[in-house]
């Protein structure tokens, strides 16, 4: 601002320096509801153990916890209970597919506009060949534990926040189709944005984020871009999970990945570290799928990822 000189000189300094004061002020109660507002860090930890609670569901109940067998129910229950007691009103909705009845676990956090829902969503099921403990127990056990730290943090979005565990994703996305068929136009037009999280710790792990919304890509790639972490557009699972069913609805989608079967290139583990030539999860649909077959690091960035994509998106 012009300073004028003369005899109001002396005021108008005293003037500047008060609306400097002033600006310093509200520079600092901006960056204080900034840093109050910042996504917590997750413990990679607690999503581990979640992990083994659900490797235990499928070593109980023969070894998997595919569509139809025990284990799959079993591990329903367990995330419910974990998400009734931190405060969420969860509802289980049924289908039937290839004679037995199927499971999807929706949880909504109360508050927030329900004309404009952020969704987060992992299957939940396994393939009957193994414990499916990367394919998905990881992104289940990441999404819950941003939605018990949301609890937590007594979050009060700007956004309604709901969170889905969906079953039988392994016989072609049976669950989440399910979901969004049941919807009312009215109600799909209500979902803001759909994440999905399918696969986040690949033991031979990429960095792969959904390109199919800018905004929502943008969320994710400057939050890896700021821990100096380059990442590449999602394509090798490109239709072949849960957001599929809400992107053909007209719901914008985004999400995560490290990977599956394919083969992880020279220039990948240039970038990322790990084995070219090799794939990203050797265990893909396997037995071997099991606690072991987890890169903790790539679990770990991948859920505060998610912490932040809900913080932000939400607000």
């Amino acid at each position: 601002m012009p300073i004028r000189r003369g005899v109001l000189a002396a005021g108008a300094s005293a003037a500047l320096a008060a609306a400097l004061l002033s600006g310093a002020s509200m520079a600092q109660a901006s960056i204080s509801d900034s840093s109050a507002a910042a996504a917590p860090d997750i413990d990679v930890e607690a999503v581990k153990g979640d992990l083994k609670e659900l490797q235990s569901i499928a070593d109980s109940n023969g070894g998997n916890r595919a569509h139809g067998q025990p284990g799959y129910k079993a591990s329903v229950d367990f995330i419910k209970k974990k998400l009734d007691e931190a405060g969420f009103k969860t509802a289980i909705q049924e289908f039937d597919n290839g004679g037995a009845k199927g499971y999807n676990l929706i949880a909504d956090w109360p508050g927030g506009s329900e004309d404009k829902v952020v969704m987060a969503g992992s299957h939940l099921d396994s393939v009957s060949a193994g414990p499916g403990i990367n394919d998905n127990g990881s992104g289940s056990a990441a999404i819950l534990e941003v939605a018990l730290a949301a609890a937590k943090a007594d979050l009060k979005p700007a956004k309604h926040l709901r969170f889905a565990w969906w079953g039988d994703e392994e016989d072609g996305m049976v669950g989440s189709t399910h979901y969004v068929d049941k919807l009312a136009s009215g109600d799909k037009s209500k979902i803001d944005s759909y994440l999905n999280f399918d696969m986040l710790g690949s033991p031979n792990p990429g960095y792969f984020v959904y390109d199919d919304d800018t905004e929502l890509e943008k969320v994710f790639t400057d939050w890896f871009a700021a821990k100096d972490i380059k990442t590449d557009p999602e394509t090798e699972g490109d239709g072949r999970s849960d957001h599929a069913p809400f992107k053909d609805a007209g719901v914008r989608v985004g999400g995560l990945f490290t990977g599956a079967e394919a083969t992880k290139s020279q220039e990948q583990a240039d970038k990322w570290g790990g084995k070219a030539g090799e794939p990203f999860d050797p265990c893909y649909h396997s037995a071997c799928d099991k606690t072991s077959n987890i890169d903790d690091k790539a679990l770990d960035l991948n859920t505060d990822a998610i912490a932040n994509a809900i913080w932000t998106l939400s607000s």
